[in-house]
């Protein structure tokens, strides 16, 4: 039997309450996953409920992967097998795979990245005749809202989104129609077709809806402030024959408007599910006493809200900091001797991270950083796998396993160079057009379009056809490590590349390309192949904080982290350093000049302040460097708020020195004063 004693009573009452709808809601630090993870062993090991019989969905792989691995620590192998713990995008994936025939796709389908994706969006800006006001990266992100909101592209047009005074919204209806149909063609999706294709398949399949919501009797939903409206739509078919339904998340920490969340979702809870039972989590377990009460001051003064309060048993005299700072580039200074400092007295560098808005606040930190060499990580850099050479192997792959993909197919034609350039494939083009084929089809029966290239043709496709064996006979690794020498793609770098750094960087990027796939091999044991590893690669999710490839989780490397905020939500840091706590960076230029609600600027301050596990620091500068002139700064209102409460230390840096009483009420005056003049304005 699973003892629930080591939970505290809320926890407790969480994890004990198994019927009906039950939202947790459960604050920065107070331990959710272990609630959740003891929940579902209670269910299995307590009360008996088959494994098979419970979903439960995380927004990231890293997430999914931790609540996996916390559940077998608990659980036997036997009592684990059948359980479904997956993201949302993977658990839609696994349904399509074996359903998207009724949505008229073969099964066969690829999934297609941005690369991929922009490339169609550049053909249809062509047919359409557009100037170049128009941009590809705006329309793909234009597309994958409306998708995200459940709005295809035949429901466009009649929709509350679409302008018909706009121009931008008929380039919009005409590209994503042109998108969509290339899509189908081509037999493949994108990331966000995953959900609205599995909504759709529910929709127009009420019973192959109720066949899963009677296999998933018990559902479970983490982070679920940050579901959009398909997310909440799969999670009504889901529960279309039961209402068995425990999800988990915080109001205040609903920070993805900007992707589609709908933290409406989250508040209108007990409307959309009839009885539901309301658990708080409301001891913290990550923070002292000091940094909870700044967070529960300043997220206070957001009106549309769910009542509750942090606290934690671990007081400390240590109160937050706010420095005052005289420029950016003294910020970064300051800053950067702190944590030298501690570096100095034997501290983990791990420990701190420095949290901003924006990425443009980044610059000064990195170069003082690299002045004083102390070893740092940017978090969001560019990803392995966004890496051309990358790209390049990972296109072959893709049509290895499936040769219908014409736009990997379109990218590694030529790569690398084998004389078959742009007038030939537009002659193959044409054909696969008159035939009414696929490119590689094309390509395979009449390698003739174009005498003068015949035999380079057929070894190309001779060379997908040798590869299509080769994976079967040997490992991932070995096979990719097979394809580069054959394609002697390390020739083709060095003959790309002019500097010897250069070269040495990307024939590396290469060869932890290989390591990556040889590790997943090791993970999956018997079970890798090729196609399993496409679907990985395919799956990255867009909202992991890292690649798991360059993560170790057990031990925080010794550098610190630099992040923005939105990218810090479900981490923790020993000491947190928020920098740039002024008006117009946070809350945001963008929501301050469209007079928009700052409760999410607000939430995202509350994010930060909880990253903070023992100190926290927050700075704002008198002036920043704006466009080249020198531009006077006020401090956030969200500070401001604080100022008839004795939650921070007030020290003005700029003068190296701390402010007495009277010092500091002259401060909060022209604070005042200041932040009054720039709202007037």
């Amino acid at each position: 039997m699973i003892s629930l004693a080591g939970l505290n009573d809320k926890q407790r009452e969480a994890a004990e309450t198994i019927e009906g709808p039950v939202l947790i809601l459960a604050g920065a630090g107070s331990g959710k996953t272990r609630t959740l993870t003891y929940r579902i062993a209670h269910m299995v090991d307590n009360l008996g409920i088959p494994p098979k019989n419970i979903l439960a969905v995380s927004f990231t792989n890293k997430a999914a992967k931790e609540m996996r691995e916390r559940v077998q620590a608990l659980l036997s192998k036997r009592q684990t097998k059948g359980m479904t713990l997956a993201t949302f995008h993977s658990l839609g994936l696994k349904i399509l795979k074996k359903e998207i025939e009724k949505l008229g796709y073969h099964k066969n389908f690829s999934i297609y990245d941005t690369s991929d994706q922009l490339a169609i969006l550049r053909d249809a800006l062509k047919h359409y005749n557009a100037d170049k006001s128009f941009k590809r990266e705006d329309l793909l992100s234009k597309i994958g809202n409306l998708k995200n909101a459940g709005i295809t592209a035949d429901d466009y047009a009649d929709s509350s989104f679409f302008d018909d005074e706009d121009p931008y919204c008929h380039a919009t209806l005409y590209c994503y129609e042109y998108y969509q149909d290339k899509l189908k063609f081509y037999n493949a999706i994108d990331f966000d077709d995953i959900l609205l294709l599995t909504v759709r398949l529910f929709d127009e399949n009420p019973d192959i809806a109720k066949e899963y919501s009677e296999q998933f009797q018990y559902i479970m939903i983490d982070e679920y402030q940050d579901t959009n409206t398909l997310q909440f739509n799969l999670v009504l078919h889901l529960t279309c024959t039961h209402n068995n339904l425990c999800v988990v998340g915080d109001d205040d920490q609903a920070i993805y408007s900007f992707r589609g969340a709908d933290i409406t979702n989250i508040l209108s809870f007990e409307k959309n599910f009839q009885g539901a039972k309301v658990v708080k989590l409301e001891q913290n377990y990550r923070s002292i006493s000091p940094i909870l009460q700044l967070a529960n001051r300043v997220i206070k003064e957001n009106k549309n809200r769910r009542d509750k309060s942090l606290w934690s048993e671990w007081k400390s005299d240590f109160k937050p900091l706010l420095w005052k700072m005289a420029d950016t580039d003294h910020e970064a200074a300051v800053v950067v001797e702190e944590i030298v400092k501690h570096q100095s007295k034997g501290g983990h560098l791990g420990d701190i991270a420095i949290l901003y808005r924006s990425n443009t606040q980044v610059q000064p930190f990195e170069d003082e950083l690299r002045l004083s060499q102390v070893p740092y990580t940017i978090v969001g850099g560019q990803k392995l796998y966004e890496k051309k050479e990358v790209k390049d192997l990972m296109a072959y792959l893709f049509v290895i396993l499936n040769p219908k993909d014409q736009m990997s197919l379109r990218r590694i034609l030529n790569v690398p160079n084998r004389g078959i350039g742009n007038r030939t494939l537009e002659k193959f083009l044409e054909k696969m057009e008159q035939e009414e084929i696929t490119l590689y089809e094309a390509l395979r029966r009449f390698p003739d379009v174009d005498p003068n290239r015949k035999q380079y043709i057929k070894d190309f496709t001779d060379l997908i056809d040798e590869f299509k064996e080769t994976f079967k006979r040997h490992s991932l690794s070995e096979s990719i490590s097979l394809l580069v020498e054959k394609l002697h793609y390390f020739e083709y770098i060095a003959k790309n590349y002019d500097s010897l750094k250069q070269i040495d960087r990307r024939k590396n990027d290469v060869n932890q390309f290989i390591e990556s796939a040889a590790r997943f091999s090791e993970k999956q044991a018997e079970k890798a192949d090729l196609k399993m590893f496409v679907e990985r690669l395919l799956l990255q999710d867009s909202q992991d904080k890292r690649d798991e490839e360059d993560e170790d989780d057990d031990v925080r490397k010794n550098e610190v982290t630099l992040m923005t905020l939105h990218s810090s939500k479900g981490l923790e840091f020993n000491t947190v350093f928020l920098v740039g706590m002024e008006e117009e960076l946070l809350p945001h230029k963008k929501t301050v000049k469209q007079g928009e609600d700052v409760s999410e600027e607000r939430r995202l301050c509350y994010v930060g302040i909880t990253r903070a596990q023992k100190k926290l620091y927050m700075t704002y500068c008198k002036e920043r460097k704006l466009y080249g002139a020198k531009t006077p700064r006020y401090p956030s209102r969200f500070i401001f708020e604080l100022d008839k409460e004795d939650l921070l230390q007030i020290q003005d840096r700029t003068n190296f020195g701390h402010m007495s009483k009277d010092e500091a009420e002259e401060y909060k005056s022209d604070f005042f004063k200041g932040l009054m003049n720039l709202l007037d304005e």
